[in-house]
């Protein structure tokens, strides 16, 4: 007997601001949680951004919280500052239209292997499950929320799908939010293991064809992750998704 579950056994329906919502906390979980840093944005079908607002933590964002701005970085809708660092996500979304979904945080492991300037080897599965490619980017050319560095390091990614942003943190993009959580849960869990291994003296990267099959996901293929992982927030919050009175 086999069973496919539908999509609304697995989660309620979410509108596009609850998945940013669900999106920030369960990364919080997951080491993406540097106090204040950190925007997520999603480009809606008019062009405009929805984007987490300054001022709050990843671990306390709700809906309501969430603001619309556009491609000027103008707040079109909500109550709260835009973060200062957006100049990176307005740039990767005037030149990267295959992207819907855009996250820069300074995850634990992740900043210290962008710190070295170098991308971690995968070791095991679990670390290769988001695929896509990484690069190194540097893009301390100037002020981090300068327009033409933001332009700059958005030329420098290329069409890569993920980046170590030099002496600062992580890039993850994504056709959806399913595809963003699980680069970003992966990523991490590479960055870390790989930190662990190395200090343990080495050990074997996952080998081909395992690797480049990996590399080749889309984010979206391991139904369920996103969410089991989002359930938990629901389950720690049972009022996330109700409106405040």
């Amino acid at each position: 007997m086999s069973f496919e579950p539908t999509a609304e056994k697995l989660l309620p329906d979410l509108t596009p601001a609850e998945e940013l919502v669900l999106l920030a906390r369960t990364l919080w979980r997951e080491g993406y949680d540097d106090h204040l840093a950190g925007h997520i944005t999603i480009r809606q079908p008019d062009g405009t951004l929805l984007c987490n607002p300054w001022y709050l933590l990843w671990c306390e964002l709700r809906p309501e919280h969430v603001i619309r701005i556009d491609l000027d970085g103008t707040v079109v809708e909500g109550e709260w500052p835009v973060p200062l660092g957006i100049p990176l996500h307005l740039a990767l979304h005037r030149a990267r239209h295959d992207v819907v979904v855009a996250l820069h945080n300074h995850p634990r492991f992740g900043t210290i292997w962008a710190d070295a300037g170098r991308v971690p080897p995968v070791h095991d599965q679990s670390s290769a499950l988001g695929g896509g490619e990484v690069v190194v980017v540097d893009e301390y050319q100037g002020p981090v929320n300068d327009p033409a560095t933001a332009a700059a390091a958005v030329d420098a990614l290329g069409d890569a799908d993920m980046a170590l942003l030099r002496n600062h943190g992580v890039f993850v993009l994504g056709t959806s939010v399913r595809a963003v959580h699980q680069r970003a849960v992966a990523l991490e869990q590479r960055c870390r293991h790989a930190w662990h291994v190395e200090a343990l003296g080495g050990g074997r990267e996952l080998p081909e064809p395992a690797r480049s099959f990996f590399r080749r996901s889309d984010g979206t293929g391991f139904h369920g992750f996103w969410e089991a992982m989002a359930r938990r927030e629901l389950a720690a919050d049972p009022t996330l998704l109700l409106p405040r009175q």
